[in-house]
């Protein structure tokens, strides 16, 4: 008799999780820190933006979801 397998699910982290996580957690820590300290809410969350804007350029343009730029080519002639 055949047992039926058990699927394991588990989730293991990928870069663009990461990433996403960076995102939201530099803007929290931008807020935090204008809250909590002397410096100044604005200028803490533009800091955290700065920083956000850093990590989504890193996942877009330094490791990009392509591998090379004949693939940009591929999906844009696709759309054609």
């Amino acid at each position: 008799m055949l047992e039926p397998q058990q699927s394991h699910l588990g989730y293991t982290w990928q870069y663009y999780d990461l990433v996403l996580f960076g995102i939201a957690a530099s803007m929290f820590l931008g807020a935090g820190v204008g809250l909590l300290t002397a410096v100044s809410l604005p200028v803490a969350v533009i800091a955290g933006g700065v920083l956000a804007s850093t990590i989504i350029g890193h996942g877009l343009f330094v490791n990009g979801p392509v591998d090379e730029p004949r693939d940009l080519m591929n999906e844009v002639n696709a759309l054609n």
